[in-house]
């Protein structure tokens, strides 16, 4: 099956999981909304270059209700440390994690990856 993906950088796609991070802060936001059955891939560096990948794992599906600017009091809900301005909060809904992680290729940006 067929999948979007967002990869997202240890520890902060099993907190996703977890549920105990509710928004993802990002520099741009997607072209259409709502995202259904977004798949969490968990990878560990940050992929700053078109074209970089790397193995992750996949930790759960969710979905992407809405976007709105990122507020100063969002920190908490996006695990981060510090607030900064001109970023997109992504409103993470309706967590499901899986019950083993799946290892899978982890990209930049939303992109398309299948499971077997």
């Amino acid at each position: 099956m067929q999948y979007t993906a967002l990869s997202i950088v240890a520890p902060n796609g099993e907190r996703i999981a977890q549920g105990l991070k509710t928004i993802e802060v990002r520099s741009w936001q997607p072209e259409n909304l709502p995202i259904k059955n977004l798949m969490i891939v968990e990878n560990q560096n940050y992929l700053l270059n078109d074209g970089d990948t790397e193995m992750g794992r996949a930790v759960a599906l969710v979905d992407i209700e809405s976007v709105h600017p990122w507020l100063p009091n969002e920190v908490e809900a996006a695990s981060a440390s510090y607030w900064a301005e001109g970023y997109f909060a992504w409103v993470i809904t309706n967590v499901r994690p899986f019950a083993e992680p799946i290892q899978v290729v982890a990209k930049r940006k939303l992109y398309l990856t299948e499971l077997v």
